[in-house]
């Protein structure tokens, strides 16, 4: 990992690899996304679904193991005194029992791929998710080491606001408690006076998945001029 060689002062990767390669990072903090989720993926042990095989101790020695991550398996077997006979995957490693190895190391982040190819998870090596991580000598920088940490607050500030959009109407006095209890904001709402007292201007960050039912909703509720607006980062 070029990071840890001192090449250059940030990355990002996922705490799968830093595990992997023994890499020598200050980690700047987790980025919490996936492919598929903001969960974690998993580095799992999966046995064929017909499988005896209820623990790892129940695996005999000379077992045969194809794995993406040969150090993290070797180090896994070895704590628990098994004998594995580890082979590297270049790829489609669930594909490879029972034919070619016994079981398999393998990443999963919802469990759907292993299932479809017959394999059960037998136990769960290390929860990964990506990071922000740094050399230490450039962590140890006062200077790069501000820098760093904006650059996590951006990053952070990206995923926050993932999945979510900004809503802004105008509604009149009498009916702006309604919309305000309408509202699924984050925080309370901001609510600004108009010119003149014409009535109110109100706006928060609701979860996009939710504006298609809200607008209508607040609509109902005497919302007028509202406005979708999609959001780049929210930095708190």
């Amino acid at each position: 990992m070029y990071v840890a060689d001192g090449l250059f002062d940030i990355g990002i990767t996922g705490r799968d690899w830093v595990e992997e390669t023994s890499s020598n990072v200050v980690s700047m903090g987790e980025l919490q996304y996936s492919k598929a989720t903001s969960s974690p993926i998993r580095v799992v042990l999966a046995v064929p679904e017909d499988s005896p095989v209820e623990q790892v101790s129940d695996l005999p020695n000379g077992v045969r193991v194809s794995s993406e991550y040969p150090e993290l398996t070797k180090r896994f077997f070895e704590e628990r005194g098994v004998e594995a006979d580890i082979r590297l995957s270049y790829g489609a490693t669930e594909a490879k029992v029972p034919d070619i190895v016994d079981c398999v190391v393998d990443i999963t982040e919802t469990g759907s791929a292993l299932k479809a190819a017959g394999l059960r998870i037998l136990d769960v090596i290390l929860v990964s998710y990506t990071e922000l991580v740094a050399n230490p000598e450039a962590a140890a920088d006062p200077e790069r080491r501000h820098a760093m940490e904006q650059v996590m607050t951006l990053l952070q500030g990206v995923l926050e606001a993932r999945g979510k959009v900004l809503v802004k109407l105008n509604v009149s006095a009498g009916s702006l408690d309604d919309v305000i209890a309408a509202l699924p904001a984050m925080k309370s709402p901001t609510v600004n006076e108009l010119y003149r007292g014409a009535g109110y201007a109100v706006e928060t960050v609701v979860p996009k998945n939710e504006i298609n039912v809200l607008i209508p909703a607040l609509r109902d509720a005497g919302a007028t001029d509202i406005i979708e607006l999609p959001i780049a980062k929210i930095v708190h």
